[in-house]
């Protein structure tokens, strides 16, 4: 190879199309249309890298490690399975219910004093499906977008730390600054970045977080409170313009990690 890379390993998802020592085969839910010597490298590869949801959990039924991990890939985009983990391993996080269901809905503001945070639980991110609830006006016209109801506390700030960590490394962590008139601090609504240092507690709290979860591939987004840190939700599809902004390469970043075996 005119790369300098020793060896290729196999992908199935896009994510590291670009990497020179990657060989991406594509995703295929029906594996007989993989051609036959794609097939044997699957089969042969000691890993596979961004396998997606549906293939990574049939390679740890098979035994054959993937990057992400399994464990990690069980909680992407579903705030439910990552607030419940983060309650069972009593990891700080505001706040949290679950509401399944029109009378389960009608007792939202037993347990929630308004304003608070509404989010549709599965299937949404960069600052999609999260809602601030004022009055029941706006519950009501939320409690109509979903069947099952995710509320949380609102922890008024404008502000939040996103910190990512693939495999056992923090590699980027940065502030994200909400938008004038917005509570959301997601770069895709408008949020500005700020690469101001981040506090090392920070930086302990996010790596902390992924290791007890055994994710990683994540971008873990966590806000300070008076000097209390919580977690808000982990991101396994999080963006690149903090990369971007901060000059680092995420693809010769990923060539280096994966040329190093650290991921």
């Amino acid at each position: 190879m005119t790369s300098g890379y020793s060896k290729k390993v196999v992908a199935l998802e896009a994510r590291l199309k670009a990497c020179k020592n990657v060989l991406t085969l594509g995703v295929r839910p029906n594996f007989y249309d993989y051609r036959p010597d794609e097939a044997e490298k699957i089969r042969r590869a000691r890993k596979i890298y961004y396998p997606t949801t549906f293939y990574a959990e049939l390679f740890d039924a098979m035994g054959k490690k993937t990057f992400p991990s399994y464990h990690t890939y069980k909680c992407v985009q579903d705030k439910i399975k990552q607030t419940a983990l983060f309650n069972l391993l009593d990891i700080p996080h505001p706040r949290t219910r679950v509401f399944y269901g029109k009378r389960q809905k009608s007792n939202i503001c037993n347990y929630f004093k308004f304003p608070f945070i509404a989010k549709i639980p599965r299937g949404s991110a960069m600052g999609r499906g999260v809602y601030l609830i004022r009055n029941r006006e706006d519950l009501i016209s939320y409690c109509r977008l979903s069947t099952v109801a995710y509320i949380q506390e609102y922890i008024p700030s404008d502000r939040d730390i996103r910190v990512v960590i693939i495999g056992k490394e923090m590699v980027h962590a940065y502030w994200r600054i909400a938008p004038p008139d917005d509570f959301r601090s997601n770069v895709a609504v408008g949020a500005g970045i700020s690469l101001d240092p981040v506090p090392q507690k920070v930086l302990d709290f996010a790596l902390d977080i992924a290791q007890k979860c055994q994710w990683d591939d994540v971008g873990i987004d966590i806000v300070d409170d008076a000097g209390k840190l919580f977690v808000l939700e982990a991101n396994m599809k999080y963006g690149k313009e903090g990369f971007r902004q901060a000059g680092i390469d995420y693809i010769k970043l990923m060539e280096q990690m994966i040329e190093n075996g650290r991921i």
